[in-house]
């Protein structure tokens, strides 16, 4: 019998449509090189680290990141409106879960984010919605290893409305593993308003959209 994320912890909001890229750059065979010109070194750390986005933002702001949940919800067929979903999640056994969040600190959202999981995994790993995909996952101390696989600049109207600021913005994806496993993959779209403590992302000129 295939296990289903309980329907009383499923959101009946709809998922947002993912936003779509304007240009992007494919980091999956595990360098992040390609990327390091694009960006001032802080924003390197962020988006091409491997440490939780989670602890830097609660770093730079010092004040928890709260989170707001969007909708968790079976993946649409075809992957629904808007950008498709990263080609890792091929990797991920069926049936899928979306799950999108807000993360705020303070008064200010500072990033959106959306995961795919199989639905026994997110039924064992998301027990609380309400805390970050992080401390979920190391909340036994667990061993993890994040890969980023992507970088993007991307844009959508409803980003703008809630960071309050215009696009494209940062993004990237990445994908968790746990002993040797692809866990989830995730994706993370980063407010500008982060240069207030990172400073300028210095973006190179000569990116070609798409």
């Amino acid at each position: 019998m295939t296990p289903t994320y309980g329907k009383d912890r499923l959101q009946s909001s709809p998922l947002l449509p993912s936003p779509k890229p304007h240009w992007q750059l494919n980091l999956s065979d595990g360098s992040t090189a390609a990327g390091d010109g694009l960006l001032s070194g802080p924003w390197r750390l962020l988006l091409l680290g491997d440490g939780s986005p989670t602890r830097h933002l609660e770093s730079l702001t010092g004040k928890p990141v709260e989170i707001e949940l969007i909708a968790m919800a079976p993946e649409p067929a075809g992957g629904g409106a808007g950008a498709p979903p990263p080609p890792e999640i091929v990797e991920l056994d069926g049936p899928l879960l979306r799950r999108q969040v807000w993360l705020r600190c303070g008064d200010k959202t500072l990033a959106w984010a959306e995961s795919w999981w199989n639905q026994s995994q997110a039924d064992a790993y998301l027990q609380q919605r309400e805390l970050p995909i992080w401390r979920s996952l190391t909340a036994k101390r667990a061993e993890l290893f994040r890969e980023v696989d992507g970088l993007a600049l991307v844009a959508a109207p409803w980003l703008e409305q809630r960071f309050g600021l215009a696009g494209p913005f940062w993004s990237r994806h990445y994908r968790f593993f746990r002993g040797g496993k692809e866990l989830t993959v995730i994706r993370e779209v980063f407010s500008p308003a982060l240069e207030h403590w990172l400073g300028p992302a210095k973006l190179c000129h000569d990116l070609q959209t798409q």
